[in-house]
């Protein structure tokens, strides 16, 4: 079976190689991906025709080389004329562009879960039915419901946790997955609701409590607010009583472990399966940076994770994936400049997975400062 994700504007990767690595093709845990998608076997009529009786919601999204917001319309009206003759009460969703956006694919139920609400994605001369839309309401409330929030150590979204993690590759259920730039928590927030266990360490002791006040109010508020979407560590230590008759989970069933320490010289206590972080990104910008500022900026991110990455390459087992989101720079050209310490990482005893890091930097459009994103794995 061919799938299709689609991450932007193009549906650019087919992820069939995530199948044959027996990766989850679960929409909830592929933070990047916005639809999620596969091939149709037989006509896209033909399949709306075999749909269960009653009314049919059908959106079309167009990602064709010459696709405009009339030709997407066309098909989908076109669709609609000859099911309408064959006595099939239907609804179009309108197009206000040549794809329907997340946000309207979602809100229309779109999103593959009712047999009879349909978004066909149509690539050139091939046909794609919608098996799975990101929820952004979810992703929202996980981000800006969090009760310990602070803007001056930066805002890590949810969405860039998830797919530090699944760049770990594979792992079992309750694997550790360890973050020692852990900040707030959101990592290891998205550990647990993807069915890991989350040990978190960071320098600030401040941060340790926003992390464990965030986790302590996941796990109690997890199955109200993202039921359905997770099967992973929340949704088993939901809130039970506890001995001291408090509300809420106890320590003692709590799936995370937090520790204030330095990552350049911190001894983690437990195995570690793999690692997901942000590492440190050095001083936010409003302006691009001029040259000065950009090599002290440089000198000072590249000591913090190369001394992590030393530190952690003693305490790790061969084959750890170690995957780190490090700074890059907006210059005058429009480019990103990255750290220049991948023959360093090698030399400390990492294999790098991603050597040339080629679209591998996540940022918003004009972003000073980005997060390039360096896959490790341990030799």
């Amino acid at each position: 079976m061919k799938y299709l994700a689609v991450l932007g504007r193009q549906p650019e990767i087919s992820i069939a190689e995530l199948e044959a690595q027996n990766f989850p093709l679960d929409i909830d845990r592929l933070g990047g991906v916005l639809k999620l998608a596969e091939k149709l076997s037989i006509k896209p009529l033909e399949f709306l025709q075999n749909l269960p009786t009653g009314k049919i919601t059908i959106g079309v999204s167009d990602y064709s080389k010459k696709a405009s917001r009339k030709t997407a319309s066309s098909e989908a009206l076109k669709l609609k004329k000859i099911l309408v003759r064959h006595e099939r009460s239907v609804r179009v969703v309108e197009n206000k562009d040549a794809v329907l956006s997340t946000a309207t694919s979602l809100h229309n139920g779109l999103d593959g879960k009712n047999p009879r609400k349909v978004e066909l994605i149509k690539v050139d001369d091939e046909w794609y039915r919608v098996i799975g839309v990101q929820d952004i309401d979810s992703y929202t409330k996980r981000d800006q419901a969090r009760p310990a929030r602070d803007a001056k150590v930066g805002m890590l979204p949810p969405k860039l946790a998830q797919i530090l993690i699944n760049l770990c590759g594979p792992l079992k259920p309750d694997s550790v997955i360890l973050d020692p730039f852990c900040g707030t928590g959101v990592v290891l927030q998205e550990a647990l609701l993807m069915g890991y266990r989350a040990y978190g360490t960071d320098i600030n002791d401040r941060m340790i409590k926003y992390s464990e006040k965030n986790l302590k109010w996941l796990i109690a508020n997890s199955e109200r607010l993202f039921s359905g979407h997770f099967g992973g560590c929340c949704r088993e230590l939901g809130p039970e009583p506890r001995e001291d008759g408090r509300e809420g989970p106890g320590p003692e069933n709590m799936p995370f472990e937090l520790a204030q320490g330095d990552a350049v010289s911190f001894k983690w206590t437990k195995p570690i399966d793999a690692v997901a972080c942000e590492g440190y990104l050095g001083k936010p910008f409003a302006k691009i940076p001029s040259e000065i500022e950009l090599k002290e900026q440089k000198q000072e991110c590249g000591t913090i994770i190369k001394g992590f990455l030393k530190n952690l390459a003693e305490q790790i087992k061969p084959n750890t994936p170690v995957v780190v989101a490090a700074p890059a720079w907006l210059r005058e050209n429009r480019e990103y400049e990255r750290l220049d310490i991948i023959d360093e990482i090698q030399n400390m005893g990492y294999n790098v997975d991603n050597k040339s890091r080629e679209g591998l930097l996540y940022h918003r459009e004009d972003q000073i400062v980005a997060r390039d994103i360096i896959i490790l794995r341990k030799k």
